[in-house]
Formats: structure tokens, sequence, C-alpha cells
């Protein structure tokens, strides 16, 4: 017996009629069939039970009480006479002998429908999470986010991984997005961060002799929001390892990940080890992404040396052409003309295309621009009478981004270019090391500044004295991608300090900027450091990918908006003056 009830709301089935009960949940409707006659529908975390009003003074009782107040209700469980097979109660109801009130709803309206929560406003939602919470396909998004944690945790320490919590208070450091600053009562003038992620803490872990590390961690950056990515922070799982290398890490993941997504994804197809491995030149080059959707089998092509010349300003200057071939397409105008503009938002530039008509002849779009390049593009291309030819310019990275664009939206048009119900894994591998930062102008770290460069001392070496370029190093470092999802970075890490001050030395920062920088973790290297790599997926997308939703937003307990705030709680929210005081801190601008 469990305490202030017998049973839950989803617990009873034929076998208990006759037996008398208590159960207690909220009221989620109540629909009137005579003066003393009512059927109420009682729901838990754990489902619904139906319960018969048939006495005035019960009747009474729940007359005077809002929907989604919450009751205990003491009677008699028995047989329906009008049973419902959609639900696992649905054989039986209970008839009362004492209702109780519990925690009465004081309000006549409700900002939406509980079970239809999801098709109200989104502010609506989050300024009533507790209320958008109590819908059942909002509540299973949580609890498979809680299953697939479990499973994580336990699939982690089955392969000797131990969990090891890392400060949340720290310093700052140069990560790649802005830090949140914590500022220290007892140090005026000075800040703690809250972490990025535990990068150096981890690697440090292992210059401390723990050879496996993980940990569910939460990481904090102030970023903007998007359909993947939430605003704030987010959870990832954290792992490390030492005396290892790329394909060591391969191994865990692509042994932990498969069975978690067969058994909780909304599809049960997952791909099995190893996945495929895509250098990142090719992945731009077939897939126009680094982190391609797999299930989708169109593939880019570069044109660029047959259409240069065809008259069509766009395709020449130096710019470069790709193309995306769809066989037996059936598209209609609005839907392409549609798709374009979609992919013109997404990408910042607008794509073209044309078409091959039943008799081979090109229509449609830059057809008029392609007659003379007939020839040569049906070879190319393989064309054939119904195929849809998408067609992005620009300099090289700008046409590969809205070819990207482009193949995915394709995919999702054209079902029979896409096998959606699987789970698709591929690993992006070689990433360039730098990279040409487009507000310096000069040599930039591309990614992950810890990464090993591949080939080491030497690599570096060579471009010091212009033997190579230093665009052309590339980095032991690795992409998982699943589904066109990027769920995590990892790489091989930097862990020589020679190597380290070396690779710094190629964006202009020496060895005294790498001590301040990264004191720690650079004078642990000096006391002799293992080779160590690691990766850390993220667990928010994972369990959107698993759940099937779109937006990150969906599967977050307690998630903020676009504009990183909490509207639920009011955060970010002033503070006094006191406060401010205490922190040595001074608002200068006008707060409005």
């Amino acid at each position: 017996m469990m305490q202030n009830r017998t049973h839950t709301c989803g617990a009873l089935r034929l076998a208990n009629a006759g037996e008398t009960v208590k159960l207690c949940g909220f009221m989620e409707n109540v629909r009137e069939v005579g003066s003393n006659f009512a059927f109420v529908i009682l729901r838990d975390f754990y489902g619904t039970t139906q319960i018969v009003i048939e006495t005035e003074e019960m009747m009474q009782l729940i007359k005077s009480l809002n929907k989604e107040s919450t009751i205990s209700v003491e009677g008699v469980v028995r047989e329906r006479s009008s049973k419902n097979s959609k639900l696992p109660t649905g054989e039986i109801e209970v008839v009362p002998t004492k209702i109780e009130v519990l925690g009465r709803c004081r309000h006549n309206e409700l900002p939406f429908e509980i079970n239809r929560s999801r098709e109200a406003d989104e502010t609506q939602r989050l300024k009533h999470r507790y209320l958008d919470l109590r819908n059942p396909a909002v509540k299973n998004n949580i609890i498979l986010r809680c299953q697939v944690v479990s499973a994580l945790r336990k699939a982690m320490t089955d392969h000797d991984f131990l969990e090891i919590t890392t400060p949340i208070l720290t310093a700052s450091s140069p990560e790649g997005a802005r830090d949140y600053l914590v500022p220290a009562r007892k140090h005026p003038g000075k800040f703690y961060a809250l972490p990025q992620a535990p990068q150096q803490f981890k690697q440090l872990l292992m210059t401390s002799g723990f050879d496996r590390y993980f940990q569910i961690a939460p990481c904090f950056r102030d970023e903007d929001a998007r359909g993947d990515r939430s605003p704030g922070e987010f959870y990832q799982l954290d792992m490390e390892m030492a005396f290892a290398g790329q394909d060591d890490v391969f191994a865990i993941l692509e042994d932990v990940l498969p069975p978690i997504f067969a058994k909780y994804g909304t599809y049960d197809v997952a791909s099995s080890a190893p996945f495929r491995r895509i250098p990142f030149t090719e992945a731009m080059e077939r897939y126009g992404s680094d982190k391609p959707d797999l299930r989708i089998d169109l593939e880019v092509e570069d044109v660029t040396d047959i259409v240069a010349d065809c008259g069509f300003e766009n395709f020449a200057d130096g710019n470069t052409v790709k193309a995306i071939v769809v066989t037996d397409c059936t598209l209609a105008r609005k839907a392409v003309d549609k798709l374009c503009a979609d992919v013109e938002v997404q990408a910042g530039q607008k794509p073209y295309w044309f078409k091959v008509d039943e008799n081979g002849e090109f229509a449609g779009g830059l057809a008029k621009f392609m007659v003379e390049k007939k020839a040569e593009l049906t070879e190319k291309l393989n064309l054939k009478p119904g195929c849809f030819v998408g067609l992005t310019a620009g300099k090289k990275g700008q046409a590969q981004k809205t070819a990207g664009v482009l193949r995915k939206m394709l995919g999702a048009a054209c079902p029979e270019h896409m096998d959606k119900e699987r789970y698709e894994f591929c690993w992006i591998v070689d990433f360039p090391m730098y990279e040409i930062g487009e507000e310096s102008g000069e040599l930039e770290f591309c990614h992950n500044p810890f990464s090993m460069p591949s080939g080491g001392m030497e690599t570096l070496l060579k471009a010091e004295r212009g033997e190579i370029d230093p665009l052309s190093i590339t980095a032991d470092q690795y992409d998982l991608v699943c589904n066109g999802v990027e769920l995590s970075s990892g790489a091989v890490r930097n862990h020589d300090p020679e190597i380290m001050i070396k690779a710094f030395q190629m964006v202009r920062l020496g060895e005294e900027d790498v001590k301040k920088k990264f004191p720690a973790m650079y004078n642990a290297f000096t006391y002799g450091a293992p080779p160590h790599a690691g990766i850390a997926p993220g667990v928010d997308r994972m369990v959107m990918l698993l759940a099937g939703e779109e937006s990150i937003r969906e599967i977050i307990p307690f998630p903020m908006n676009k504009n990183a705030q909490d509207i639920m709680m009011d955060a970010p929210s002033t503070v006094t003056q006191k406060q401010l005081d205490e922190l040595h801190i001074a608002i200068t601008a006008e707060v409005e």
C-alpha cells in the first residue's frame, strides 16, 4: 500500500473488480449526464481512471471544482458496461464513497487545454510549464530522457568508465563561445566562469592517472537559440580515455549508442559498427555539409567547368557551381519555388534549377542558359527524362553550404530519396587545424585548439619552414553525426607542451600566452601526460532525435525561450542594490 493511495490511476484492471481502493490525481475532465450523474476522468503520472458520480452530494462537490484540481477518491471498482479498449484501465470504473479535495484549482479558465498543450502558443507553454508537463505527450519526453540517461550511465560503467563530477565555478578560458560570468564576492573585480565544457578538467584527470572518465556534464554557453540548441545550458555525455587514440573512442561509442537508439528511438533501426568515416573535405564536396544526413541518397556534383561560360552571370567570375540531381522528380512548380525560397532563407543564397522533360529536353528555371551545355551536363550528371537539377553558385564555401541546405530540403520533399525511418551514424574526420578568420583575415584555429595536429611536431615545423600550407594541416579531430545532426565533437588531445606551444605560435600566441591562458593544463603536461582522447555527445540532441522532435525545447524539463529567458521564473531578473554592493558591481548602462 502506498501513502495516501492504494493504486495509481493506471494500475486497476478487471481483476480488481469488487475491491475498495483509494486513488489520487488531477481532475482532468467532467462529463455530466444527468442532474446527479457524471463521469470524471482522474489522471496521475501513471494514467487515467474513470470515476462515476451517482449521488447528489458527490455531484455538488464535483460541480464546485475547476478542472485540474487534485482530489483523492475512495470507492469500489466495478466492471464498465461500456468498455474502452484504447485505455489500459478501460474495462473498469470506480464508484466513490468518499471524495476529498487535496488541492483546489482556483482558475475557471486554464491557459490551454492540458492534453492539447503542444498546440498552444510557445510563450504560454513556457510560462505555465508546470501545466504543460501534465500533458502525457510532453511528460513522456522527460521520461524518455531519464531512461536514456540511465542507459548511458550503465553502458559507460559497463565499459569501466568512472563517473567523476568536475567544478561548475571555474576560470574563464577561450572555448569558442561566450562565457557566463559569476562575480566573486570575496575577490572584488574578479569573476568565475561557468564551464562551457569540462574540457580542461577531464584532460587533467587523465594526467592524474585516471584511465577512463565520464559524466553527464552540464555546460553553459551564452549562445543564441536554434532548433537543435538550447540557449544557456545543455548536457553532454562527456568522456575521456588515457593511452587512447581515435579508434579507441570510436569503438566505445559504436558499442554504446546503437543499442540505445534502437531500443528507445522513434525508429528501431540504427547503424551498426563500424560507422562510416568521411573526411571533412569529402563531406563538403559530396554532401555540402560537415553533418550530412546519410538517409538521403542525393549527392552534390561539381559542374563549374561546364557551365562557367553558359551566359548566366552568377556562374561566371570564378564562382563555383554545384549541382544536385533528383531522378523521377514530381515536384510541381509552386513547390519548387517554395523550396528555393526556403533554401535562400536558411543558406543566405538563392539556388537555381531546371528540369528534363519527357522528351529529354531542358525546361523551366535556367534551361535557356543550359541548352548549349546539354550534352556535357547529360553525360556528367547522367540525366534522364524526369530529372530535376538544382544548382548553387558562389565562392566555394558558400556554394557548398547552399548545396547542403538544398540537398537536405530536396530529401525531405522527395520521400523516395530519403529512407527516413532509421538512425544513420557517421564520423566526420580529418578536420582542418587552421582557417583564415573572417574578421581578422589571419590564421586562426578552426575548431578545438587542444587537438593534436595530424603528424605532430613534424607537420607544424614543415608549415613554419614554408614547405606546406598551414591551411593543409588537419587535426586528429572528429565529429559524430546522426541523421544530419551533429551529436558531438571530439579529438585526440595535444598532450605534449612543446607541440602545444608550436601550434599556438602558428596563430601568433607565444609560450607565455599558453601558460597564461591554460596554466593548470600546461603545467600538468610538463609532469608527463599520457596520450589521451575523448568526445562528448550532446544528451539533449540525442534525446531530441530519439523522440522524433524538431525542437530541443520539447525534451528539456524547464527550457528557456529563444531569447535565453526563463519566463516562468522571470530570469534573468534585476537584483537589489545591496546585492550589487556586496559584489562590488555598478550598473553603468541604462536598464529597460
